[in-house]
């Protein structure tokens, strides 16, 4: 092979010394002829023999140095595939032919080509060119907006031509078949065996062998020209032995029966079973469609105190977008004004409006339900979230399950085999009977019936389907192999702050001594109960403070709607608390050694609080005029809906452990009251990644899901590791899993959502081998040697084949589909 010269750019170098590393590291590699760095354009210029490395190589080895060869991606829409093999022809000529593209997959499901190249080193247009040569086309845009326009008119292009080229089959071959059918059943009378009437056969089968059938020669001939076999090579070699027989028994060259009707019907059934096949295939990517279609049509935005209508898209970081009750969210942004709840769950899968007040968050496509809304916008057009969404799915879809790889290297093998079997069939029937006709008769049934397509489209379209489904849900899934690994957990780790709990202390109890004489003085004059009186004193004397505690104290007694105090005389006292005097009272708020330093009588409040602090609660002790007055309990309170995700993460088998960084006691009362029985307690931010490759050495499949910077190597070490989307971002960068909702019942839906798309590929790959294991024989005549079978399946007929064949796809499709209607 000659040898290719590729030109990339390399960020860091900073010196000729830099220069002269990145020259020798790209030297090394075995197949590099030659390496030339250019420090003034930053550019490296390495001529290589592809037989023996790959532009992906050298990315590699430059990036070991410690430079960095900069990496771009796009996606390619392919036209002209119709089964696996077009799918590793168009990838084969990606990968080996076009330099400077590292990576090229193809998704035979959405008929797109994901591909990671070099910018600089390799355009758009070289790929469309490339691929254009080996038989194929690609959908051209304008401009990444009208992607979607255009690929949507390029496919329904497609589907029209198809549609009228199978209607002038079904014009030519419906009468055919039925004079045939007739004549051979004696029906017509004996004027159907002139001569000219297989002349009429001929008229009536040609258009449908030439127009109908055009599209299978000019794919059969792409494909042998690049060294491969496709469908196509089947349909068309099966067809034509039919036609060409019997042309020539038609001029008298051989006696017998003429199969036109054979021919044309094969054709036609098959093009029928594309056409269907190709209409369920678009089905299998509404979910992403769907998204898509979310985005706002028009944004109204206030400059310099004007109204205007723009497109989202021409709206600008720190635009202050109006919102409209009723109306959707154009763009990412914090509310400004206004107060409002937010129907999120097209996005998150949560079917409760969220409220929206000031300094909250909003995403673009959710509805705004009530108030009016002034938002400004902090992400906007490809940055927004339903954006990277759609191209955090479409880039996964792309991606490859490891299942899929048995089913590739059959397909990569399969057609050359059945032409092997059928020729052999045919030389064996003929040998065994003398019968050229009945011999011929199984070769075009073999060729006809056996279906590489199937095999290709097992997994794709149920990977699709399957995280197009999560993605609605509120789960994406960052490639194939997650979505698969995931049904194999069978242990999951939760991190305990954040994930379970709301990772904020709230106040959950307050107990009164309510016996005190200081306790009937604060009611007097006041319209408060005693709980709120207290929690009213408390709160005053802890207005604006900065401690965690302290600003659950002030929340809630803020959701109660009392009204605070001004503190005076305010005092903080390290590791013990603060006292001030409110409303003529002096109060003390902190610690049991706060009370033991002013020598308060505790009044029997003790036990009460010794029990909160064995539930894994803080204990806050208020104390007025001298006299311990309540026990103030406040903890990270468990999540709303953790306890029903746990308990159906347990329903579903798996083993769940909570991790944290808490002393034992207190993870034990937190786990109990979550549902939990293992714990891993007392575990330093450092050594959660340690403790999740322990559960692994247990030979469990682990998963973990976290929120936090300090969770990431936990989560790059799981199996899968699970981000809750309300988390930092390096922790939703380095899991396999986002849970968009911040929710904890994703993690259940992710598993269950995972085990019914690996049951559909299970299903669909068994359909795939056992439709071909099966017929194959049959339509070779191994039932023949069961002569009390009826003559229909002792000897399957072409055009039985072909309706086989041409529905083997569809019914592989639409098993996908199912995953639409599948309850997570």
């Amino acid at each position: 092979m000659a040898e290719q010269q590729i030109t990339m750019p390399v960020l860091g170098m900073t010196c000729a010394n830099c220069v002269a590393t990145v020259e020798r590291n790209a030297k090394k590699i075995d197949g590099v002829a030659d390496a030339v760095v250019n420090f003034g354009t930053e550019k490296v210029t390495v001529t290589y023999d592809p037989a023996k490395t790959t532009a992906q190589d050298i990315v590699g080895h430059i990036a070991k140095a410690g430079y960095q060869v900069p990496v771009a991606a796009l996606e390619l829409p392919i036209t002209g595939m119709t089964c696996a093999n077009c799918v590793a022809t168009v990838e084969r000529t990606l990968n080996k032919k076009v330099p400077g593209i590292l990576e090229a997959n193809v998704n035979f499901a959405t008929e797109k080509a994901t591909v990671k190249y070099i910018p600089g080193a390799v355009t758009r247009a070289d790929m469309v060119a490339a691929i254009k040569r080996a038989g194929y086309g690609v959908v051209e845009i304008e401009a990444g907006d009208e992607l979607v326009d255009a690929e949507k008119a390029a496919r329904e292009r497609e589907i029209k031509n198809q549609a009228r080229k199978l209607w002038v089959g079904v014009i030519f071959t419906l009468p055919l078949f039925i004079l045939s059918m007739a004549r051979d059943f004696g029906l017509l009378g004996m004027w159907a065996h002139a001569p000219w009437v297989n002349y009429l056969f001929f008229a009536l089968a040609t258009p449908v062998q030439f127009y109908t059938g055009w599209d299978y020669y000019v794919g059969a001939t792409k494909s042998l020209r690049n060294k491969s076999a496709n469908m196509d090579v089947l349909v068309a070699l099966g067809s034509s032995v039919a036609y060409f027989y019997s042309i020539v028994v038609m001029v008298g060259l051989l006696g017998g029966h003429v199969y036109f009707e054979t021919s044309a019907a094969i054709i036609t059934l098959i093009k029928i079973g594309k056409l269907l096949e190709v209409r369920a295939k678009g089905k299998t990517s509404e979910a992403i469609k769907a998204l898509m279609g979310l985005q706002a049509k028009t944004a109204r935005v206030e400059r310099d105190g004007v109204e205007m209508d723009l497109p989202p898209d021409q709206v600008q970081v720190g635009d202050i977008v109006i919102v409209r009750p009723g109306e959707k969210v154009s763009v990412d942004g914090v509310v400004v004004s206004g107060y409002s709840t937010i129907d999120e769950s097209l996005l998150t899968g949560e079917s409760l409006p969220v409220d929206k007040k000031v300094g909250d968050t909003v995403i673009g496509a959710t509805i705004n339900k009530q108030g009016l809304l002034k938002i400004e916008a902090t992400r906007v057009g490809r940055e927004t979230t339903l954006a990277q969404i759609v191209k955090l799915v479409e880039e996964a879809q792309g991606s490859k399950a490891p299942i899929q790889a048995l089913a590739d290297r059959v397909s990569a093998i399969f057609v050359p085999v059945v032409i092997g079997i059928a020729l052999l069939i045919f030389f064996v029937w003929l040998v065994l009977t003398g019968d050229f006709t009945a011999a011929l008769v199984r070769l075009v049934a073999v060729l006809v019936i056996a279906c590489p397509c199937a095999l290709g489209l097992a997994t794709p379209t149920a990977i699709v389907v399957g995280m197009g489904k999560g993605a609605t849900q509120g789960i994406l899934f960052r490639s194939s192999a997650a979505l698969e690994r995931a049904h194999e957990l069978q242990a999951i780790v939760l991190d305990k702050t954040g994930t379970i709990t709301k990772g904020q202390p709230d106040l959950t109890d307050l107990i009164v001594n309510s016996e005190l004489p200081i306790i009937n003085g604060l009611t007097n004059n006041s319209q408060l109960t005693v709980h709120n009186s207290l929690l009213q004193l408390a709160a005053s004397v802890e207005r604006g403070s900065e401690h965690p505690l302290g600003e659950a104290i002030v929340r809630a007694a803020q959701e109660q709607g009392l009204s605070l105090s001004e503190p005076t005389g305010f005092e903080a006292i390290a590791g013990h608390g603060v006292a001030a005097q409110v409303n003529g009272h002096k109060v003390l708020l902190g610690n049991l050694r706060l009370m033991e330093r002013e020598n308060i009588a505790l009044n029997g409040l003790d036990e009460q609080a010794q029990t909160l602090q064995n539930q894994a609660k803080t204990a806050m002790w208020v104390a007025v005029d001298g006299q311990a007055a309540a026990v103030i309990g406040i903890a990270d309170t468990i999540k709303e809906g953790s306890k029903e995700a746990i308990a159906e993460l347990n329903r579903l088998g798996l083993q769940v452990v909570m991790m944290t960084g808490d002393n034992q006691a207190t993870a034990q009362a937190i786990a109990a009251e979550a549902g939990i029985k293992r714990v891993l307690a007392e575990v330093l931010p450092g050594d959660k990644s340690a403790n999740v490759a322990k559960l692994q050495e247990e030979g469990l499949v682990t998963g973990m899901v976290g929120d936090g910077i300090n969770d990431a190597p936990a989560l790059a070490q799981a199996d899968v590791g699970m981000a809750i989307g309300t988390g930092a971002d390096v922790a939703m960068e380095t899991a396999a899993v986002t849970l968009i909702s911040g929710d904890l019942a994703g993690v259940p839906k992710a598993i269950r959502l995972s085990r019914a798309t690996m049951r559909t590929i299970k299903q669909n790959l068994f359909w795939a081998f056992a439709y071909n294991v099966i017929l194959i024989p049959v339509a070779a005549g191994a039932l023949a040697v069961f002569p009390n079978l009826t003559v229909y399946l002792r000897e399957l007929h072409p055009i039985a084949a072909a309706f086989a064949m041409a529905f083997s796809s569809v019914t592989v499709v639409s098993n996908s589909l199912r995953l639409h209607r599948a309850r997570i």
